[in-house]
């Protein structure tokens, strides 16, 4: 997709000032980061911990398809480092 913003005022000037202090490289980098945030506040995102615990079910679930016993969840945080 591709989008045209046209800015002015405040915005621009925090745009500028995210680029020029090194925040980020681009406008269109400042511009991801500010939407994915947006994504997080209004919970269209999953948090990292629930992506975690989705993992660590995949693993127990794969685990014990594979050993054909059953795995506990400790088993596999430790296993594979999660917290």
């Amino acid at each position: 997709m591709e989008t045209l913003v046209r800015m002015n005022g405040v915005p621009e000037d925090i745009l500028e000032l995210l680029i020029s202090q090194g925040y980020y490289k681009t406008k269109t980098e400042a511009f991801r980061a500010g939407i994915l945030k947006l994504g997080e506040e209004y919970n269209l995102l999953k948090s990292l911990k629930e992506l975690e615990l989705e993992l660590v079910a995949l693993k127990i679930k794969e685990q014990s398809l594979k050993n054909k016993k059953k795995v506990s969840e400790k088993e596999v945080q430790e296993k594979y480092g999660f917290k």
